[in-house]
């Protein structure tokens, strides 16, 4: 018998490089008149790029402009960083949640426990007990009678997020127990609700279209719902109608010249160009694209999913449109080098740039919480001839905030009267919001969520709002728990 001999490697040992040189996050507003800059240098491991821009974006920041560079295993990257209304941070309690986050996310990469207010925040931001996820073909109601059935079964919907694209649909559903707001412990039940989703989502699809649903604890899965919305909507080949006239390898000398052109014609698709820098080792990812927020987490959410490590990155934006740049290698070394791989790339770089684009009219529902509200505000939407596109429902104390991107399932333009008619029904204050390109505003990554005048009662503008406000609510209670950051 042969007997392979281990060398022991102690746990802590791990963990030495963080202790020796802890992570340090520097927040200047001094350089800058229009812009909060963000630096971080700290020992680079895989994944904490990523943690990094997800702890701004789910505070509603806006990253501008990002400088990244981690070879040599260490990383000193640079976020220049805005508001929704395009203005520097300058909240001390903000700055150090900031601060605090970054550093916990980093440490967190490298497998060192923490225990601050951040992730209790979190936690307490998505309160739902059983998580739904469900992926399948769109088609006009299916949120409205997956959420009535949710309703009719006694649970409550405590948070949501859906999105559309490619004719198909993703969606994350927090629930638990309408009684009495608890976790769903019986398993006859919870296979009785899945049984009973899985009818109406398999109601109107043929036997070789995809679909999945499932139930599953909150345990089962820690994954950012954003990146998880990602990674299931790519399991299910969103990315393979992507435009191929939107990619280009470095054989294609007009890639870029092509993509201007079509955004001189108002294309707002994204162009994808991939070159072999073979003295330095890398491969050059370009991904010209309509700018908006959360741009680089998703393109880092595909990059991520591949299994591609980001050594150096430029993030800029020109006028309108965002221009990002990678230099990367594949996790076991490699380079892009076969045309299909390339391929691959970039379709789903494509496909992660374009599943959060807005499509439709968007609404901003506040109105008091109740068990059934989802189905009651998708209903009346479907009654009056409105499609969902994309979806986002949290709730704040007592009241429900809910973000939906609709459209007329004729393609029409949503008419005021329908408009006042939804209003009416579903109660409590409606914000429209116009997502024309000329209601951006400069500065402000063009978020193209302003809001646009109505002159009916109950029907306001505001600025946009967004589940990561959610937690902007926790951070006076958690400048308690803020500790001292080493230098």
């Amino acid at each position: 018998m042969d007997i392979t001999y281990k060398p022991y490697i102690d746990p802590e040992f791990e963990s030495l490089i963080e202790r020796i040189n802890p992570p340090r996050v520097c927040i200047d507003n001094d350089t800058f008149p229009d812009c909060t800059l963000v630096k971080v240098d700290s020992a680079n491991k895989q994944g904490m790029l990523l943690d990094m821009v997800q702890v701004l974006t789910d505070l509603d920041l806006i990253i501008s402009k990002s400088y990244i560079s981690s070879d040599g295993g260490w990383l000193m990257d640079v976020f220049h960083v805005i508001d929704q209304q395009g203005n520097k941070v300058t909240e001390q309690s903000l700055l150090c949640y900031i601060q605090e986050g970054i550093c916990t996310s980093t440490r967190a990469s490298k497998g060192v426990k923490q225990n601050t207010g951040l992730e209790e925040a979190s936690q307490e931001a998505l309160t739902g007990r059983m998580v739904l996820e469900m992926t399948g073909i769109d088609r006009p109601g299916l949120i409205s009678e997956m959420s009535a059935v949710l309703a009719g079964l006694g649970c409550h919907i405590s948070n949501a997020v859906a999105w559309t694209h490619n004719r198909r649909v993703a969606c994350i559903i927090n629930v638990d127990d309408g009684s009495d707001h608890g976790p769903i412990t019986d398993p006859c039940r919870v296979a009785h609700v899945q049984a009973q989703l899985e009818n109406v989502v398999g109601a109107h699809h043929y036997k070789d279209e995809p679909r999945s649903l499932r139930l599953c604890p909150p345990a089962a899965s820690q994954t950012h719902r954003e990146r998880r919305l990602h990674q299931i909507m790519a399991a299910e080949g969103d990315y393979e109608e992507s435009c191929s006239c939107c990619g280009g390898t470095n054989d294609d000398i007009y890639g870029y010249e092509k993509w201007r052109e079509g955004q001189s014609k108002r294309c707002n698709r994204t162009h994808v160009q991939i070159e072999n820098c073979r003295k330095m080792g890398y491969s050059l990812v370009s991904v010209r694209s309509k700018d908006r927020p959360k741009l680089l987490f998703d393109t880092l959410c595909a990059l991520m999913d591949l299994q591609y490590v980001v050594s150096h990155a430029a993030i800029s934006s020109e006028g309108s449109f965002a221009i990002q740049e990678y230099y990367l290698r594949h996790k076991n070394g490699g380079t892009l080098d076969s045309e299909s791989e390339k391929r691959m790339v970039i379709r789903c770089l494509i496909a992660a740039t374009e599943r959060r684009a807005s499509h439709g009219l968007r609404l901003e529902i506040r109105t008091k919480n109740r068990t059934g509200l989802l189905s009651d505000v998708s209903r009346i939407f479907r009654e009056n001839g409105l499609s969902i596109t994309r979806a986002e429902i949290g709730i704040r104390g007592e009241k429900a905030i809910g973000t939906f991107y609709v459209k007329d399932v004729y393609d029409d333009d949503v008419s005021p009267r329908t408009l006042e008619i939804v209003r009416r029904e579903v109660g409590g204050t409606i914000i429209v919001g116009n997502n024309s390109p000329s209601g951006a505003s400069p500065g402000a990554s063009f978020s193209g969520m302003r809001g646009s005048s109505s002159s009916n009662s109950g029907i306001e503008e505001c600025p946009r709002l967004s589940f990561g406000s959610l937690l902007w609510a926790q951070l006076e209670r958690l400048s308690n728990n803020f500790r001292p950051i080493k230098s």
